[in-house]
């Protein structure tokens, strides 16, 4: 993929983060918390735009699946 696309999945998953970050302050849950930090920090750490993706979907799934 391209350096454009990779930068687009980057602030998609980032600003899906700082939703889930706010929420997760907001409302005192731990989970929707850790979550939106991992989602703004991990494309830092990832250049394949593929694995950026996959591990975005993942982690945006996270808190649906684990209501504590």
């Amino acid at each position: 993929m391209d350096i454009g696309t990779i930068l687009m999945l980057s602030i998609l998953f980032g600003s899906i983060g700082a939703g889930y970050f706010l929420y997760g302050k907001k409302q005192q849950q731990c989970v929707p918390l850790l979550t939106g930090i991992a989602l703004c920090v991990y494309p830092s750490f990832l250049s394949n735009g593929s694995a950026i993706a996959v591990v975005g979907l993942i982690l945006t799934a996270i808190p649906w699946f684990l209501r504590l």
